[in-house]
């Protein structure tokens, strides 16, 4: 028998777009909401070159030259300075705000017209030469993040099952961060959920601190949304990111494309969904791979269109709460690869944002993004 694979998600993305736009038309705003900000441009990859004043990272599409200062904000595992910069190790690196759309980031390889292999637009990017230097706002090296459910502990380390998507890591949780790990979570016990943020090593990840506050319940004890519960249209919690922990330019999460991983995918057909998935805390609408969701940053006000490139069924068990400015409805609405939460103005080590995600909404270009908006 001949077996058919799958397209990828972004792929199926662009064919669910085009296939809408002919139905439906293309709506103007592409379902961002009025008064957002544009996302900040952000890339990852690894660091070809680096001096104090200019840092080379290779991504996926060839490399990108960001210009660095003493002044310039670089995270490893905690204030790691330019040293940190070494060549081989992964980073992600957010641009400067300049306020000026058209500087967008363009890798060398890239398109000369800053489109996709598909003919759209990314988000944050536009046309621009090749070979140009941008500003970097912060730097992340070697960052990554375990979240799931613990299997085992032992002395001074955790072994976590991370999904059906991503498999399992043991953490090392060295003395220096234990404490700080103890205090938001206190059952390191197995079928309790653990959330941490690592920095990458030999030895596998090694955590600093904690992403989130331990939930006080068992993994598999989540209540869930009463039946019959209504599904809102606009989706409001907490935004997180996930990924990390694999070589590789470009590459985020487990090598998926920038995007989002959503914690309602359909199990049916060939959607990418989980049989087996958490129902979650929130009534959230079905989607497939390949489909698009509008993501709000509701502490710095940016938003994008992010297309879904993997389900999200760890994040459905985390009934938690963002308190990066105020406190968020309980609930895990999306997680983001690491270039997709920083451009929308969240730190990696905060871990997270208060979000507004709004499901379904039509992928949307820089240029229309700023033509027209819809009002949530």
């Amino acid at each position: 028998m001949r077996s058919t694979a799958m397209p990828p998600p972004q792929r199926r993305g662009a064919s669910r777009r085009r296939l809408r736009a002919a139905v439906l038309g293309t709506p103007a705003g592409g379902g961002v909401p009025e008064g957002a900000k544009r996302p900040l441009d952000a890339v990852s990859g690894i660091v070809l070159d680096a001096s104090p004043h200019l840092l080379v990272v290779g991504t996926a599409d060839g490399e990108t030259r960001f210009a660095m200062s003493e002044a310039t904000p670089v995270w490893h595992g905690g204030r790691g300075g330019l040293a940190a910069l070494r060549p081989g190790r992964n980073v992600i690196v957010r641009a400067r705000d300049t306020g000026h759309p058209s500087d967008a980031i363009v890798s060398d390889d890239s398109p000369p017209d800053g489109t996709t292999p598909d003919g759209t637009t990314p988000a944050g990017a536009a046309s621009r030469p090749s070979r140009s230097v941008f500003g970097a706002d912060r730097v992340w090296v070697d960052i990554c993040r375990v979240a799931g459910t613990i299997l085992a502990c032992r002395k001074d380390a955790v072994e976590v099952d991370m999904g059906p998507h991503r498999g399992r890591a043991r953490v090392v949780i060295p003395p220096s961060a234990l404490e700080r790990v103890l205090v938001r979570h206190p059952r390191l016990e197995p079928g309790y959920l653990i959330d941490v943020i690592c920095v990458r090593s030999s030895g596998g990840p090694w955590a600093v601190r904690p992403g989130t506050s331990q939930p006080g319940y068992r993994a598999d004890d989540l209540a869930a949304p009463e039946i019959g519960a209504p599904v809102p249209g606009v989706l409001r919690g907490t935004a997180t990111w996930f990924g990390g922990l694999h070589d590789g330019p470009g590459v985020d999460g487990e090598g998926a494309a920038d995007g989002a991983a959503y914690p309602a995918v359909d199990s049916e057909g060939d959607a990418g969904g989980c049989a087996d998935a958490p129902s979650g805390c929130v009534a959230f609408p079905y989607l497939s791979l390949g489909s698009d969701i509008t993501v709000r940053n509701e502490c710095g006000g940016r938003a994008a269109p992010v297309p879904v490139v993997e389900c999200g069924c760890v994040a459905a068990r985390f009934c938690d709460r963002c308190v990066d400015c105020g406190a968020s409805p309980r609930g895990r609405i999306v997680e983001l690869t690491p270039a997709a939460f920083v451009g929308l103005g969240g730190d990696l080590e905060a871990g997270c944002f208060n979000a507004v995600v709004r499901p379904g909404a039509p992928s949307a270009t820089p240029e229309r993004m700023a033509e027209g908006a819809a009002s949530w």
